[in-house]
Formats: C-alpha cells, sequence, structure tokens
C-alpha cells in the first residue's frame, strides 16, 4: 500500500535576501521553492501521494499532518525555531518525522530526541536504503552517506507540486562541491572539495520540465559556485542551454553563483550571457589582503579585486557581491574600505555581513580551540550578532558595521548608487524579464504610490524615475526594479 507523504519547508525569517518587501509589489509569496524537498520527493515511490507546505506561501493544517503516514522537513540554520514548532505539532499528532538538510546535518544530537528518522549529508544515495528498510519494517533513526553521492542519478525535482504563482523565481542545480577553502564556509563541509556536476541531459530535461507545466521567467541555479568545473561548463553545459534557449525563445532569466575567477575568462562569461545569465553573486568579502589571507580566501587575493568586478559588469552580467567584516586583521579603517570599494565599483546589491562560524567549519573549530566560540549562529549574519568573541572591540565593530549600511541604503546614497550603475553600464547589463505579464504593471503603479508617495526616501526615487525616463529610457525598467530592491533593503535594515 502506498504511503501518504507530507514535505514540509519551515519559515524564514524576513532577511536581506527573502527579498520579501520587494516581491509583495509582483503579488508573491517567496523568492524561491525549496528545491531539496521537491528533489526528494522525486527519490520516493511514484505510487506513494505527496503534498507539499511551504511555510513561506501557505499555512500548515493539522488536517494536513493528519493526513500524513509520514512528514518529510529539510531545513537550513535560519530555519530553526520554525522547524521546532513543526517537530512538535507532528509529535503532539503522533505522526512519523523524516528530517534532512544543514540543519540536522550541522547538529543532529539536538534532535535526535525528537525525530524518527535523520538523513545526514546527501540522500541520493541513503534514501534508497531507508526505502529497502521501511519495506522490510527494519528501519534504522540515522542514515548517513559514506561517500558524496554521483548526482548524476540525482532526479529531476518533483516542480508539479509546486504552486507557481506564489514564486517569484524557479531554482535548479547543476553541481555541488567547491575547489576552495574559505576558512569560515560550511560549503566544502557539506559537499566537498571535490565538484560534481549533473550532465548535459539531467539540465535540458530540468528545463524542458518547468517550460512544460508553463514556467516563464527567473531561474536560480543554486550552485555555489558555478564555475567549479570551467571545462565542462563551455565544452558541454553551457552550448547545450544555448540552443536550447533559443530553440525556445529564451524563456528563462538565469542567476547563479560563482568565484571572482569567472572574471578571467571571457569565452565563459560570453556563453554565459548567451545563455541568458543575467546576474552572479561574487563572494568577494573584503578588499583587505591581511584579511583574506586570514580566511584562506587565496582566489580573491593578489589581484584587483574593483577590475575583476568591472570585467565582469562589462561582460554583460550584474555583479551583486557578498562582503563581511570582522576578521580578526580587520582595523577600523576597513569600515571606510568596504564603503569605498562597493561605490567605486557601483554594486547595487551589496550584502554585507557580520564574520559567523558555522558548526563544521575550519573557523568553528579554530574559534573552539582559542576560547572565543560563544554560541551557534542565528543563520543570518546581517541582524548584527556574533557568535563568537571578536578581535576588534565589539561595540566599534557592530557600530562600524552600522555606518557601511546607512552609507550604502539609506535612500540618498542607495538611489546614487543605482545611477551610477546604470550611466556606467548602459545597455550592458538587463534584468528585464523574459515576458511582460500583468503583475508587472501593477508594481509598476503600486511603486508610484508606496515609493512615490508614502516612503520617506521619495524624493529620490522620483529623482531617479525622471532620470532614467528622460535620459536614459532603456534603463528604466531596471530603475524602477532596483528602486524596488532598495526599498526592501531599508526596511530590512531600518534605514
Amino acid at each position: 500500500m502506498g504511503k501518504k507523504i507530507l514535505l514540509v519547508s519551515p519559515k524564514t525569517p524576513n532577511t536581506f535576501w527573502s527579498f520579501k518587501h520587494a516581491i509583495k509589489f509582483i503579488s508573491k509569496k517567496a523568492l524561491h521553492p525549496p528545491l531539496g524537498l521537491i528533489t526528494v520527493a522525486a527519490m520516493l515511490p511514484i505510487q506513494w501521494k505527496k503534498k507539499l507546505i511551504d511555510l513561506n506561501i501557505e499555512q500548515l493544517k493539522d488536517k494536513h499532518i493528519k493526513w500524513a503516514d509520514y512528514v518529510f522537513i529539510s531545513a537550513m540554520e535560519i530555519q530553526k525555531k520554525s522547524t521546532r514548532e513543526i517537530i512538535n505539532r507532528c509529535k503532539k499528532m503522533g505522526v512519523k518525522i523524516v528530517v534532512g538538510g544543514p540543519l540536522f546535518t550541522a547538529s543532529y544530537s539536538e534532535y535526535i530526541d525528537c525525530v524518527d528518522h535523520i538523513f545526514l549529508n546527501e540522500v541520493e544515495d541513503t534514501i534508497h536504503d531507508f526505502l529497502y528498510d521501511l519495506k522490510n519494517k527494519c528501519t534504522k533513526q540515522i542514515y548517513k552517506v559514506q561517500e558524496f553521492p554521483n548526482i548524476e542519478n540525482s532526479p529531476v525535482p518533483s516542480f508539479k507540486l509546486l504552486n507557481f504563482k506564489r514564486y517569484a523565481s524557479m531554482s535548479i542545480q547543476y553541481s555541488r562541491g567547491c575547489p576552495f577553502a574559505c576558512e569560515f564556509c560550511n560549503i566544502t563541509t557539506l559537499f566537498g572539495h571535490k565538484v560534481r556536476t549533473k550532465n548535459q541531459a539531467q539540465i535540458l530535461a530540468e528545463l524542458e520540465k518547468l517550460y512544460g507545466l508553463g514556467w516563464k521567467g527567473d531561474v536560480f541555479i543554486v550552485d555555489d559556485n558555478f564555475i567549479g568545473n570551467k571545462e565542462r561548463l563551455k565544452n558541454n553545459i553551457l552550448p547545450s542551454i544555448i540552443k536550447w534557449v533559443k530553440r525556445n525563445k529564451k524563456p528563462f532569466a538565469f542567476s547563479t553563483e560563482a568565484s571572482i575567477n569567472l572574471s578571467d575568462d571571457k569565452v565563459l562569461m560570453k556563453m554565459m550571457v548567451q545563455a541568458g545569465f543575467t546576474s552572479v553573486f561574487v563572494g568577494i568579502e573584503t578588499p583587505d589582503e591581511e584579511s583574506l589571507a586570514e580566511c584562506n580566501k587565496h582566489q580573491n587575493k593578489n589581484i584587483n579585486l574593483e577590475k575583476a568586478v568591472e570585467r565582469i559588469q562589462q561582460a554583460g552580467l550584474e555583479v551583486t557581491g557578498g562582503f563581511i567584516v570582522g576578521f580578526d586583521n580587520d582595523k577600523e579603517s576597513i569600515f571606510q574600505k568596504q564603503i569605498d570599494f562597493i561605490r567605486n565599483t557601483k554594486i547595487v546589491v551589496a550584502m554585507v555581513g557580520l564574520l559567523n562560524a558555522p558548526r563544521g567549519t575550519p573557523l568553528y573549530n579554530r574559534l573552539i580551540k582559542e576560547n572565543r566560540l560563544l554560541q551557534n549562529i542565528t543563520g543570518n549574519n546581517t541582524d548584527c550578532t556574533l557568535n563568537f568573541i571578536p578581535k576588534m572591540e565589539r561595540t566599534t565593530l557592530i557600530d562600524g558595521y552600522k555606518k557601511i549600511i546607512n552609507e550604502l541604503y539609506a535612500a540618498e546614497h542607495y538611489y546614487k548608487r543605482v545611477k551610477n550603475f546604470l550611466q556606467a553600464h548602459k545597455n550592458k547589463i538587463c534584468k528585464g524579464t523574459p515576458k511582460i505579464k500583468w503583475c508587472y504593471f501593477k508594481a509598476f503603479f503600486k511603486t508610484l504610490f508606496v515609493l512615490g508617495i508614502k516612503d520617506k526616501g521619495r524624493k529620490y526615487y522620483w529623482k531617479l524615475f525622471f532620470w532614467a525616463l528622460f535620459k536614459q529610457p532603456r534603463s528604466f525598467p531596471e530603475a524602477i526594479i532596483y528602486a524596488v530592491y532598495g526599498y526592501h533593503f531599508r526596511k530590512i535594515f531600518a534605514v
């Protein structure tokens, strides 16, 4: 008899990357769907009944839990509070609980007494053991992979479980793992240094599935370093994507994450643009060479980071950047250095966070040895919390961080940076969506009221509005999009 499986994605707090204040303008509930859960759903027997509840777009009701034989939960650290609430409700109602994902892999001992089954690390190999044991009534509590699985065996996610109308973007994954070893990063802890990739057929099958289900718009490739295997990208994957998007009249606008060495490869950048990529997130972290050496960010050392960013932008890819303050080698001058770097490179979406040490990272282990670790991370490095004792005086660090945020995201400074970016990259970078939708017209009129009348930064909105409309009309849609982003950032940072 087939099982009834309820897949539950916990609620994510409103953060920098949630864009919740922004996506409300286009009547969306969440930026991205829970890709991990719908991938697991595709690994379960086809005859089993499956339902997905994403707490970021809808409520989890008692009737949903009562319906299920098993509740599957996947979570990250930032979803810890919501995850506990879900587990407690399921336990109270006597429904079996299966969990996995980064939160449980990093801290499974905290959940050993309250869930039935825990999957540690990736599940492609161990899910079959679980299903076999379930059939033979001999299931274990912990299922742990011994080797990093070959993700060419990973199925096309069950996109059909999603309510497309609630999401601003879809997600797919091409690779796992990263060849680098940044001290503060837990990616290699979770996925290893060897870059494992899906093959051409898999990627095209996922694009076909999304397209066949009616999706047209943004697609985020969730890889932590999309260019970890450049040769395979250039020789196999990107050529096939380029052909596919041309054949289907460019239905998607792609974005992803990449290391700064993308800037060294003109051919790769050109191919990404041809394939429909519009932006890349780059972990720049800091312009300070000593701090880069401290955190083992060697790929960013001994290069002109400003020129590297410029090369990527000139190729036609918007750079969104990640920056960190709080390294042991940081001096008080770092705050102005970060501000100057972001202004000079005209990076509009610059996520500046305080250094934190995720469990299992080299930084976490070093801080334990130095007796400087205070607590686990919250998963949100923009909330002014630290989980360790910094070398810089804590008040100085927090005040300096707040100075950066104010200089970047107060309306006057933010709108000026948007204008400078659009002027510098006229006709090179386009964030326009592949298909005009009614919700974008509604969003535009909403900006006139919310940003042009209600918002305290309204005079700067109108300056950008009329400048773009009359001086650089081809950039007008991007100007409005960035204005909406800025509204979200000001809400998050309360500036």
